[in-house]
């Protein structure tokens, strides 16, 4: 688990205000207008298919890694586990994913996607790929390839878990 540094914390101290940097230079607050951006330019689409934006995350997760523990997927997901959990209910309610119990220890459960969950993922994969090609108009490949090179990074100092 990553936590703040005595020097990180030290350093911060140093650090201009949010208003001298300014909104526009805080990659934070980038972030979450581009986050923001994204799920609203697939929103309508997930809505036509029944889904929310934690239902479509599950999918997409399970359509990479299958049969995660619920935890995992949470994890990957970037959805609270409560909230996951009542995604998951709904999914498997629609048949999209289904509950199994883990082969090597009985008392987890994971989760994987059925091949309905997978042609509904399928089906709204144009318009997440849209919404993701629309990020990078413009910019060159070397650049986007840096970038999330970059974000890699990032994550690594920030996360908590060992993925």
């Amino acid at each position: 688990m990553n936590e703040s540094k005595p020097e990180d914390r030290a350093r911060a101290e140093l650090l201009p205000r949010l208003g001298e940097i300014g909104l526009s230079n805080f990659a934070p607050y980038l972030m979450n207008r581009i986050m923001g951006r994204y799920n609203a330019n697939i929103r309508q689409e997930m809505a036509r298919a029944g889904l929310t934006t934690p239902k479509l995350r599950a999918l997409a997760v399970l359509s990479v890694i299958d049969s995660l523990q619920i935890s995992d997927l949470a994890v990957y997901a970037v959805v609270e586990q409560s909230t996951l959990s009542r995604a998951l209910d709904q999914l498997a309610t629609d048949g999209l994913i289904r509950r199994e119990t883990d082969e090597k220890d009985s008392r987890v459960t994971r989760v994987a996607i059925t091949e309905a969950g997978r042609a509904m993922f399928e089906r709204l994969w144009p318009s997440m790929a849209a919404a993701y090609l629309q990020m990078f108009r413009g910019i060159p490949e070397e650049e986007q390839s840096k970038f999330v090179a970059t974000l890699q990074k990032v994550l690594q100092n920030v996360r908590h878990h060992d993925f």
